[in-house]
């Protein structure tokens, strides 16, 4: 059974930085893409960062919020995403979600895996 386990909430004042990492168990085939959400309570889980498998590296794509602030990258054959935050703002603070469309082996198709979250907190 796939599996999303992530690591690396927290707290972080101001201006800082927090790296977040996310790592798929189980028996993996393919990944289509891989993602982070930031939900904050009375408000729709929002995507912050997404990466495909598109070329070498994949292509990336960020919410207008954290782009120039947070980095998404991927480590392709263990199937690990990492969201490097920096510059961190009071207004980052929530549960962050791993996000991930992928395949599991016995399976014909791709389908949505999500973590089980991570707060993170970031002090003025």
């Amino acid at each position: 059974q796939v599996q999303l386990v992530e690591s690396g909430g927290g707290l972080a004042r101001a201006g800082g930085s927090l790296r977040l990492s996310c790592a798929a168990s189980g028996r993996v085939v393919g990944v289509n893409a891989m993602a982070w959400y930031r939900q904050v309570p009375g408000k729709q889980r929002e995507m912050v960062a997404h990466i495909n498998s598109v070329g070498r590296g994949g292509n990336t794509d960020y919410a207008d919020s954290v782009a120039g602030r947070f980095t998404i990258s991927r480590v392709i054959f263990n199937n690990t995403v990492f969201l490097q935050m920096n510059d961190l703002k009071p207004e980052d603070t929530g549960v962050y979600y791993c996000n991930a469309d992928l395949r599991a082996a016995g399976n014909l198709y791709f389908s949505e895996y999500w973590g089980q979250g991570t707060q993170v907190t970031v002090s003025s």
